[in-house]
């Protein structure tokens, strides 16, 4: 039995064609949009265009989104390609097995366990002090922190945590809504979509009367740029190489890369799309679009309102209301808002990533790869709602009991080695079946996949190497479960 054993194009290609028995194809070119604008404005916008311009690009940070736009434009482009020439639930995993083999698609459908589950689990643990902020604080810390995180009160009493029960609380609810139905989880992430747009919009429209082109010049970092001070009361200094001019706007780059993290999470759709073969493609670039542009705009007024280098010390969550209530009296109330609109953010990231990941289990449970339970269609709402049910369990015993940054850039890791190996199935691709009938070509093969490898490689080559030795970890571990399990359940090894 081969390692590499490649599923075939015809095979692929007749489970699009099924739509009868098996998910439910109800998602327009609209919905697709809206789920890719969903995964994508989270807390990336509100809390990474500030981390950036503070700490490295000042007002510049508009570049560094144009950059990293670029760079996920070149990985947008493949992800097109191959979700209007196979149409099914699975996403990278789904391209690999097609391309590269069998082994390889179980790597990078593991792989996808750190962006997809991780990720959701991570961002609920981040909804919850939101949350508990937007509050007041009135959530018992208790409730509201893992058992291993602990804080001094204002009165010097030490408090330990038990549960994570607003965490807990959301991914109820939205496994609930996503068991339900893909047509209303596409209508509920498209209301949550517009409330939070209008939000960043509004925030762009208000905020434009108090832009100062002070704060706008020099654009870059200077060299002489003098030190700025920290929360702790420690100097700042921008005398790196990375923390002034064009070095700070690549490292600004490379910061705010990950608040466009989410579009590839539309191609987990395909299966349920009505039109893919034209309408995914409208959904993956049209989102990536219509963020870049809100991006551009929305870092072009706050680095204009407040100076770059109050983003150093007016702490990082809250670097978008204290530019508000700082700078825009008169709109104090807006402050408010933008933590709704964050709220609003991560409740539709953490439903598209729920939806990707279980649509990922189910067609790799489909391919004899994981238990069939993962692959169980509910039989009146046609939604795989067993592995809702066990991906909840999992996520939620994470967001629940462990700390957020325990994820540390998991997720990012797992991301961009999906960006990687989407961009090479590109290339094998074109070698194997130049003759396969594309709706949607990627333009200048391979120059644009290579470009694409070469930007998330050194996005990944950049992470801490702990990181990195974690996700070596997972990795091994999935090898484990491959050998022991999935290569000897495999329908296709089991064909020959």
């Amino acid at each position: 039995m081969s390692l590499f054993v490649k599923k075939p194009m015809s095979s692929l290609l007749s489970e699009a064609d099924d739509s009868g028995k098996g998910l439910k194809r109800t998602l327009g070119a609209g919905s697709l949009i809206a789920l890719g604008i969903g995964a994508i404005i989270g807390a990336g916008l509100f809390v990474r265009t500030a981390a950036a311009a503070g700490g490295h690009a000042g007002s510049a940070v508009t570049i560094s989104f144009i950059i990293a736009a670029i760079g996920c434009a070149f990985a947008g482009l493949c992800y097109a390609e191959f979700a209007s020439i196979i149409p099914i639930a699975g996403s990278a995993y789904t391209y690999a097995y097609a391309t590269m083999g069998e082994l390889v698609a179980w790597i990078i459908g593991w792989a996808l366990i750190l962006e997809y589950a991780l990720g959701a689990a991570t961002v609920s643990i981040a909804w919850s002090e939101f949350l508990n902020n937007l509050m007041g604080g009135s959530i018992p810390y208790e409730w509201c922190h893992s058992p291993f995180e602990s804080a001094l009160d204002a009165a010097g009493v030490l408090h330990h945590g038990i549960i994570n029960a607003p965490a807990l609380l959301i991914l109820v609810l939205l496994t609930l809504l996503l068991i339900k139905g893909t047509q209303e989880s596409a209508i509920v992430n498209a209301i949550i979509v517009i409330v939070k747009v209008a939000i960043v919009i509004l925030f762009i429209f208000l905020g434009w009367a108090y832009i100062k082109g002070a704060n706008h010049t020099p654009y870059m970092i200077p060299a002489t740029q003098p030190d700025a001070m920290q929360p702790d009361g420690t100097p700042y200094s921008y005398a790196g190489f990375f923390n002034h001019g064009w070095g700070g706007v690549l490292k600004g780059a490379a910061i705010v890369f990950f608040a466009f993290i989410g579009f590839d999470a539309v191609s987990t759709a395909a299966q349920e799309a009505k039109n893919p073969k034209r309408d995914m493609p409208i959904g993956i670039l049209g989102s990536l679009a219509i963020c870049t542009v809100l991006y551009i705009l929305f870092s072009w007024v706050l680095t204009g309102v407040a100076p770059f280098t109050d983003f150093v010390k007016a702490g990082k969550e809250a670097s978008v209301a204290y530019a508000i209530q700082t700078y825009m009296h008169e709109y104090a109330w807006l402050a408010k808002l933008v933590t709704v609109g964050i709220l609003a953010g991560f409740s539709s990231v953490i439903l598209v990533m729920l939806m990707g990941q279980s649509r990922v289990f189910y067609t790799m449970s489909s391919d004899g790869l994981l238990p069939k339970a993962f692959s169980d269609l509910h039989p009146k709402f046609r939604t795989p709602y067993k592995s809702n049910m066990i991906l909840f369990v999992f996520v939620g015993l994470f967001a629940a009991f462990v700390p957020g940054s325990v994820a540390g850039d998991l997720t990012s890791i797992g991301t961009l080695l999906a960006f990687v190996l989407v961009c090479f199935g590109i290339i094998i691709l074109r070698k194997t079946d130049p003759d396969l009938k594309r709706p949607f070509k990627t333009p200048l093969v391979p120059l644009v996949p290579i470009l694409g490898i070469l930007v998330c490689t050194a996005m990944i080559v950049s992470l801490w190497g702990t990181t990195l030795l974690s996700a070596f970890g997972w990795m091994i571990f999935g090898l484990l479960v491959y050998f022991g399990y999935s290569k000897k359940n495999s329908k296709l090894q089991n064909k020959q």
